[in-house]
């Protein structure tokens, strides 16, 4: 578990977070697979996802579904807690009410095909998944968990993607104009991130470096919901977003958006995340390395524009990228 932050905590109500969400809602679809709603377009003229469906031809394989414990092959079904925030990793095309979309939808659901098992996804918001993991109340969680040193000591991890740390503001912004290599070119700015991720947890162990450089510290604003953080940044009420770097990079992509990506801060490897000891760890494992080896693995991130973060093999527990 990551440490909470100092910054303030902001969570919007219900109803403001759906009236801006016409706004902020990204959809997915010609060659990469990004677009965007225009901004006051209505939630129910979003588009869908792209079309391309790599998951529909993968077929189980008998040597890798027996990797299995004999209780998960016999009831058929994996308990995944899934994060549904923002794409390309993992939103709501079409609404709420609908089913999900995005690259870790697509790459769980391949798995599960793999496995000759089905997926029971229950959506939970980021920051309870990991708890929960060790509670028993999920199989797995999916939700863009980047590998840290301290989440491996209560966490274990099948690496699927590499994807990492980075930062954007809103377009037009002459404060902030260069990649942030070094956290000291944050000083004097509010920073807007997610709550219970790695960004957070970065920007809090990192604060006193303003003061040793002489400078004006960062303040850190943590918010509960994607779209909350964007919506400041174009309010003005914080600089700058620490967030995925897949997330930042698509999102700047699309013009509604009003968003410029300042580049990759530090790169993490992202897995599916198991209490520690959990026993489905080498039949995941080898899934993923299966869905590699056949193509389909490419074809997905091809799906979502999510090429550059490949990996070459699946790892469990791999060390923090230094």
């Amino acid at each position: 578990m990551n440490l909470p932050g100092n910054g303030i905590r902001t969570r919007l109500h219900t109803a403001a977070s759906l009236a801006l969400l016409p706004l902020l809602a990204l959809t997915a679809c010609g060659s990469g697979g990004t677009a965007a709603a225009g901004a006051g377009a209505q939630v129910s003229s979003v588009s869908s996802a792209p079309a391309d469906d790599p998951v529909a031809g993968v077929r189980s394989v008998e040597s890798i579904a027996a990797l299995l414990p004999a209780e998960v092959r016999k009831a058929g079904t994996l308990r995944v807690g899934s994060s549904v925030g923002a794409p390309p990793a993992a939103y709501y095309p079409n609404g709420q009410d609908k089913p999900p979309a995005g690259q870790d939808i697509d790459i769980a659901d391949a798995v599960a095909k793999v496995l000759g098992v089905k997926l029971e996804r229950q959506d939970a918001s980021f920051e309870t998944i990991l708890p929960a993991l060790g509670s028993g109340k999920y199989d797995f969680g999916t939700g863009n968990f980047g590998v840290t040193t301290e989440r491996l000591k209560t966490i274990d991890f099948v690496t699927y993607i590499n994807d990492g740390q980075g930062f954007a503001v809103k377009t037009g912004n002459t404060t902030l104009t260069t990649q942030v290599s070094d956290l000291t070119q944050l000083c004097g700015l509010t920073i807007g991130t997610g709550a219970g991720t790695t960004f957070e947890k970065t920007l809090t162990a990192q604060k006193g470096v303003c003061a040793a450089a002489g400078k004006k510290p960062y303040e850190v604003k943590v918010f509960a919901e994607t779209g909350a953080v964007t919506t400041a940044l174009q309010q003005g009420r914080i600089d700058v977003v620490m967030s995925t770097i897949n997330g930042l990079r698509h999102q700047a992509a699309q013009p509604a958006a009003h968003t410029a990506f300042l580049g990759e801060y530090h790169r993490l490897d992202v897995g599916f995340a198991f209490k520690k000891g959990s026993p489905l760890t080498p039949a995941l494992q080898a899934a993923v390395n299966e869905l590699i080896r056949n193509g389909t693995y490419a074809r997905i991130l091809k799906k979502w524009g999510t090429t550059a973060s490949a990996i070459d093999t699946s790892q469990i527990n791999p060390a923090e990228h230094a």
